[in-house]
């Protein structure tokens, strides 16, 4: 991974990577810093169980920049029953403020997956933010005060089979109805990929949104497949796509039911093909497993800690 002038190596042979070393060292001007430990923020734990990355001390700065370091945590990054609007109070007399920070908390997501759905909220205010904005921004700094170490934990052992979850929250948006779309993909046990979006269309019924979910997360499933494949990483198949609708897995397996489907863009239709090939099957989840919940809506703190611990967003430094 290469970063301006930042360059991380990682593999499994030691003397490849020597062999790398040396050759960049004989055209550029380099130095060897050793095992990598920080990386633009991102701080870097190993074990023998597995690798940790958080961004423990970029959290901390974050949270004594804006005052909040001494303040009283909070257990949610947003409160369940929430509802952001376009014009929903007084503007901003500092609207700047708010965009750097929100900006920052986009950043802190990429070891920070629990914040994901928070963050996605604040930030669709960035051009006129409001006073109520701006509180959902306090909630969500309270959160990190609360738990500033957590981070993302990659087990070292285990399968490499892909799966993904899949989930919408159906007209969540009280200013446009748009649907919120989030998803999750992991290798084995471990998260790689994960986002929470706001859909660009209005869907006309919960299934159409969920199947739109679908559709996107089955694109990600396939960029993982063909990734690990150039690799040279032999992927199993059918990849489970996991979904909570039983309607939208209907669709994704029979198109005939066309007084559900006739209005669907043609792009989501992109799923249909990989189920009838067998490279993806749709099982359906109960919502109370669904994990991509987290990505959707904002939920109460034991669904939380519940959803986290099998995102392996954890605290490797809490006492055991």
């Amino acid at each position: 991974m290469v970063y301006v002038d930042d360059i991380v190596i990682a593999g499994s042979d030691k003397d490849g990577i020597q062999v790398l070393i040396h050759h960049l060292s004989s055209s550029f001007l380099t130095k060897d810093l050793g095992k990598l430990w920080y990386f633009l923020g991102i701080e870097v734990a190993r074990s023998k169980q597995g690798i940790s990355l958080s961004q423990w001390k970029y959290t901390l700065d974050l949270l004594q920049d804006t005052g909040y370091l001494g303040s009283k945590p909070v257990a949610t990054p947003m409160e369940t029953n929430v509802k952001l609007k376009v014009d929903d109070g007084d503007t901003l007399n500092d609207p700047e403020m708010y965009r750097r920070l929100v900006g920052k908390l986009i950043y802190l997501t990429i070891t920070r997956p629990d914040i994901s759905y928070a963050v996605s909220v604040v930030s669709q205010f960035m051009t006129s933010p409001q006073v109520p904005h701006m509180e959902a921004v306090v909630s969500l700094l309270k959160y990190l005060k609360g738990a500033p170490e957590r981070g993302l934990f990659y087990r070292s052992s285990g399968h490499l089979q892909i799966e993904g979850y899949a989930d919408a929250n159906w007209a969540g948006s009280p200013s446009d109805r748009r649907s919120t779309t989030g998803y999750c993909t992991f290798i084995g046990e471990n998260l790689v990929t994960w986002r929470s979006k706001k859909q660009s269309v209005v869907a006309r019924s919960g299934a159409e949104a969920e199947y739109r979910a679908m559709a996107h997360t089955a694109c990600e499933l396939t960029w993982l497949k063909t990734l690990l494949q150039e690799l040279g990483i032999s992927v199993q198949c059918p990849i489970p796509l996991h979904c909570d609708n039983q309607a939208a897995i209907h669709i994704a397996s029979n198109l005939v039911c066309h007084e559900r489907t006739k209005h669907i863009e043609v792009d989501c239709h992109f799923i249909q093909p990989k189920v009838d090939s067998n490279e993806i099957v749709t099982p359906f989840v109960p919502s109370g497993r669904q994990l991509a919940n987290i990505f959707t809506k904002a939920l109460p703190k034991n669904s939380i800690d519940s959803i986290c611990s099998k995102l392996g967003v954890i605290d490797i430094y809490s006492p055991a």
